[in-house]
């Protein structure tokens, strides 16, 4: 099969320019491994771990992975053992790292100093133009469409304005689970995507069944997000606890205690299967999400699609 050609491939060993996201507490070893063998950018995330737990990630990872696949780690920054999380990064010589939740740029120059190829997820330009400053390898642009924690801007609008405001490469995330989409962003100028919801009910995923199956069964419209307005924005699928949620925010007498009680260790609970209790988190192309299969039957249909999509393009002009 033609391949596309992307200087993430060149630069990282990669068969295919696509990441898989860094989602806390379901990108383990053996979804980050599978991803990575399948030719693709597995990251384990780091968010709810603590050092030790991700040194024991890396280490599995690097049990799994077959010899010359890169595999990366997602820094969770707010975590209060990232000093000691990214001695280890450096110490096991992780090639890649992609970063969210606060400001990268105190840490980078470890990281570079140790080679380490750094890409901060961000929700702006301003953000983008301030990791390409301190040194960053690339960027990760999300648009709100994603699952999890969210920014404002769409995927669609946020490509094109980071990829004109800076000279590092752009990988585009949210709002992406087919060739088709994933097509669309590179010809918006991405060198590559993150995938995350397409993910979720593949093989070597480790959430519940349940989980597998919600995702499966959504619909356009069946995600929903909370705490607009505040530094939690979720998008989940809309299952009684978000919903629960939802409705709490709105009343003027609830206070912060009681939504945090009721969302606590939600994403836990729905990788456990607790439907009532969980929260589902997934994007809002849950739609389009329609199979249980392996990672590198996942990534392979995407990329015959995004080839097909492109070269048929050239049909469009008249």
């Amino acid at each position: 099969m033609q391949q596309i050609q992307s200087v993430l491939c060149r630069d990282l060993g990669l068969q295919y320019p696509i990441f898989q996201g860094g989602m806390a507490y379901i990108s383990t070893a053996e979804l980050a491994a599978a991803v990575s063998n399948a030719g693709g950018l597995g990251l384990i995330c780091s968010s709810g771990l603590t050092a030790a737990q991700v040194a024991e990630e890396i280490r599995r990872c690097q049990q799994l992975v077959q010899p010359g696949k890169p595999f990366g780690v997602n820094l969770m920054l707010q975590s209060p053992e990232i000093t000691q999380i990214i001695d280890f990064v450096v110490t096991a010589k992780v090639p890649v790292v992609t970063t969210g939740a606060g400001d990268p740029t105190p840490h980078m120059p470890k990281l570079l100093a140790a080679g380490v190829k750094v890409i901060p997820v961000i929700p702006s330009v301003r953000a983008a133009k301030k990791a390409e400053a301190a040194g960053a390898y690339a960027v990760v642009a999300e648009g709100t469409e994603s699952g999890g924690h969210i920014g404002e801007m769409t995927t669609l609008a946020l490509v094109p304005q980071v990829r004109q405001a800076v000279n590092i490469p752009v990988l585009a995330a949210g709002g992406i689970a087919d060739g088709r989409s994933m097509a669309a962003m590179l010809l918006l100028g991405a060198v590559g995507v993150q995938l995350g919801t397409v993910f979720l009910p593949a093989d070597e995923c480790p959430v519940s069944d349940l989980y597998k199956q919600k995702v499966i069964e959504a619909i356009d419209t069946d995600t929903i997000v909370t705490g607009r307005g505040t530094s939690h924005v979720v998008r989940a699928l809309k299952t009684p606890m978000p919903l629960r949620y939802a409705e709490l925010e709105k009343q003027p007498g609830t206070s912060p205690e009681e939504l945090e009680a009721l969302a606590a260790r939600g994403l836990l609970k729905a990788k456990e299967g607790d439907l009532e209790g969980g929260c589902f988190m997934a994007g809002q192309i849950s739609g389009l999400v329609k199979q249980r299969a392996s990672c590198a039957h996942i990534m392979e249909e995407i990329m015959q699609e995004a080839m097909a999509t492109l070269q048929n393009a050239p049909s469009l002009l008249g």
